[in-house]
């Protein structure tokens, strides 16, 4: 069961965190905010972030890549998954409840 790092700016955090659990793409999404510096085009930036930390499963994660692809606003946005070696079972079973419609 993954849980996916995505990086987006504080504006469109909600939209994309509400998105993704309203579709039943991931089971919860933590918010946190962040500054992150990074070069792009040649130039380094400094810009303020809130990093969405979405638990999902392997099933959904597809679509939920997929979906932050089409409705996040930056042209390469960060997308990381981070698969979990060892997860408390009645969490996992709730995630998967949840990104399944049962709950």
């Amino acid at each position: 069961m993954p849980t996916v790092y995505i990086t987006a700016p504080p504006t469109a955090a909600n939209s994309i965190a509400e998105t993704i659990i309203d579709e039943r793409l991931a089971a919860c999404v933590n918010q946190i905010e962040t500054t992150s510096t990074y070069r792009w085009e040649g130039a380094v930036h400094r810009e303020e972030e809130t990093v969405l930390l979405a638990k999902t499963t392997d099933e959904r994660y597809p679509a939920l890549r997929q979906r932050v692809l089409e409705i996040h606003p930056h042209e390469v946005p960060c997308i990381e998954r981070f698969d979990e070696s060892d997860v408390l079972e009645s969490f996992a079973a709730w995630r998967e409840d949840v990104t399944e419609g049962k709950n």
